[in-house]
């Protein structure tokens, strides 16, 4: 039996690639494109494939990671795969958070991206080993004990946004916004919006904007 995939991903170049690659895979059919978050969700409504493949970035509207939530609220919902560029630990721990059953890296190998299909198809985690290793090494040394939630607002103040924005872009107050960032200067050792961006980005929990 095929393994129904829908490939999410905002570079058309990208996702013919996907299609040329999966199309030598006699049990991988590519039912559908999407080229945004909002497509993507929508045509996993309509098509019910066994795997979506969500890059994480795309232009205006949502990112992957909201599609992935809004794909896994959908009635028998398909199961989620990110493949992407983005490897930071915020990016990681956002997609695991929204609940992806895997999380591989376009600069692997195929055979990578097609296991990882196939892993994903019966409900088994698929990470690249670069992803892995992170994951380990949190495990292990996990240093500050950031929530998604602090993450989140760490990448947001890399941004540059004030409590202001970040109270409006999160749906939360102020105040709240003041309560987290007490919080994370805690975990990170510093008194600082700037010190914490710096310690995060160098600790690789957040995506600095290149």
């Amino acid at each position: 039996m095929n393994i129904r995939v829908l490939i999410a991903d905002d570079h058309l170049v990208v996702r013919a690639g996907l299609r040329a690659l999966l199309s030598g895979e006699g049990d991988l059919e590519v039912v559908a494109e999407a080229s945004g978050g909002e497509e993507a969700v929508r045509q996993a409504g309509l098509l019910r494939p066994d795997v979506v493949l969500m890059d994480l970035r795309f232009g205006p509207g949502i990112d992957g990671v909201e599609a992935t939530r809004r794909v896994l609220a959908l009635p028998e919902p398909a199961r989620v795969l990110v493949l992407t560029t983005y490897d930071s630990d915020a990016d990681i721990a956002r997609a695991v958070e929204a609940g992806a059953t895997g999380y591989l890296l376009k600069a692997g190998p195929p055979d990578e991206l097609f296991q990882g299909i196939r892993s994903a198809a019966r409900g088994e985690t698929a990470l690249s080993p670069a992803v892995a290793t992170k994951l380990m090494r949190r495990v292990r040394d996990p240093g500050p004990s950031l929530s998604p939630r602090e993450i989140e607002i760490l990448q947001l103040l890399a941004s540059g946004l004030s409590n202001r924005e970040l109270a409006k872009r999160l749906f939360i107050s102020e105040a709240t916004v003041k309560t987290h960032l007490v919080h994370i200067y805690g975990k990170l050792g510093v008194d600082t919006r700037t010190a914490a961006v710096t310690v995060a980005a160098e600790r690789r929990l957040i995506r600095l904007a290149e």
